[in-house]
């Protein structure tokens, strides 16, 4: 792909919204015009470094823009968007996951002009993407990527117990899950309050015995598919996994697989990704790399089906920024074709791009076992099943009421009343009695 020069910015400046995404180019700013960027430190560090060392200067020599990068952990992000909607001051553009566009929809700038050109431009947006950031009629955020969320497992030890292919039920997973423990190798999952993975283990395994959140509006969790779903978490947890996991964030079982501790986790592919970028740290028990013996599954099927939940990213401009059209036009050019790919292509398939295009990639066809992630966007369901994605259900996800509902009951909480405990808070929210 060519390089975009300040030259072809310049030329394309007069053209308007149109005319940048048809040219794939963006407009200049005088020299100086600055802004503030929040996002997560990244689960692969070489994209952070990217944007640090190379695409925050190219974005300054083409624009005229100086753009400060804030990295934080990604459990943080949320208490500073909250902080900065209520003091009115803070990053022009905050990175959001899942659907919390839907909770600050009111504190953001309308960005739906350069979502439907990058939605024309590059394919189509994927319906995930749109469900999180558009509210009615008007997007709240620009649409980035998806984290895919598998299982990663170490194949040798499964192969060591007899199971040569990957338990396609939950049946099967926890009798394996037994074994493994007895071998000093227990499964690795966080029940804890945490970002990602709990969310995208916990609401798919919920689905995938038929349980609900909603119906029609109406709240419908308390249900016999749920509570079976509750009975049978209780044993599976303390047969099969690392007990620890309820106090784990999201990096605690990156560390416990990379270190032989656990024998499989639901993960993005940064355990993968990080076992391939230092083969000479990350070895097996036998010596060899790690990377090598890493495999990728999609979760177990239940009484209700196989289900899964990806990891939408998103970006807001928010309405206190006094450059809001300059924190725009970056987005635009931060996604033009040349800019992202170099993003792309340095996260080896954590992140499946928000439009549909990049599914072709030549990079997909460079390693096998990072292939099943390419249309991971593709197969997940949302938050707030039955219902959609909205701002009820991202203040469900905020308050951990599913996850919760599961780490209750394996502490101890009766499986019934579990689920009237989560029941309850869910009509709260939806605003029954």
């Amino acid at each position: 792909m060519a390089r975009v020069t300040r030259r072809k910015f310049l030329q394309a400046s007069s053209a308007g919204l149109a005319g940048i995404l048809a040219a794939r180019q963006a407009p200049a700013f005088a020299q100086g015009t600055a802004l503030g960027w929040l996002r997560w430190s990244d689960f692969v560090p070489a994209s952070d470094q990217l944007l640090r060392n190379e695409i925050l200067a190219e974005a300054q020599k083409a624009l005229g823009i100086k753009v400060t990068l804030e990295t934080v952990n990604a459990n943080d992000i949320q208490p500073r968007v909250t902080s900065a909607v209520q003091s009115g001051t803070g990053p022009d553009i905050i990175m959001t996951l899942s659907n919390w566009p839907q909770l600050y929809a009111d504190s953001t700038v309308d960005v739906t002009d350069i979502v439907e050109k990058l939605d024309k431009d590059q394919g189509g947006i994927y319906e995930t993407n749109v469900a999180v950031a558009r509210v009615g009629k008007r997007w709240a955020a620009v649409p980035w990527a998806t984290v895919g969320f598998l299982i990663a497992y170490r194949k040798s030890w499964f192969d060591q117990i007899g199971v040569s292919a990957f338990p396609d039920t939950w049946e099967k997973y926890r009798e394996a899950g037994k074994k493994l423990k007895a071998n000093g190798h227990p499964l690795g999952q966080t029940l804890g309050h945490t970002f990602g993975d709990a969310p995208a283990f916990c609401y798919p395994y919920l689905w995938s015995w038929g349980g609900r959140e909603v119906d029609e509006g109406k709240v419908v969790l308390d249900s016999k598919a749920t509570l079976e779903s509750v009975r049978f978490m209780t044993g599976f947890w303390k047969e099969a996994h690392d007990e620890g996991g309820l106090a784990w964030d999201d990096t605690n079982n990156n560390r416990a697989f990379l270190s032989g501790e656990i024998s499989a986790t639901l993960n993005g592919a940064s355990i993968y990704v990080e076992a391939l970028r230092k083969p000479e740290q990350y070895k097996t028990e036998k010596g060899t790399p790690l990377k090598d013996d890493i495999q990728h599954a999609a979760l177990p099927k239940g009484p209700g089906g196989r289900f899964s939940y990806h990891l939408p990213i998103s970006h807001m401009v928010m309405k206190y920024s006094k450059n809001a059209k300059a924190a725009k036009d970056f987005l635009v050019w931060l996604q033009l074709k040349p800019m992202f790919e170099k993003w792309f292509v340095s996260q080896k398939g954590y992140s499946v791009a928000a439009t549909k295009e990049w599914e072709k990639h030549p990079m997909w066809q460079q390693d096998p076992i990072m292939l099943p992630f390419r249309s991971a966007t593709a197969t997940g369901r949302m938050l707030g099943y039955s219902g959609p994605p909205d701002k009820r259900a991202a203040e469900v996800l905020s308050r951990y009421i599913i996850i919760d509902l599961y780490a209750k009951a394996v502490q101890g909480m009766k499986p019934e009343e579990a689920v009237r405990w989560a029941s309850g808070e869910l009509r709260k929210i939806y605003s029954q009695v």
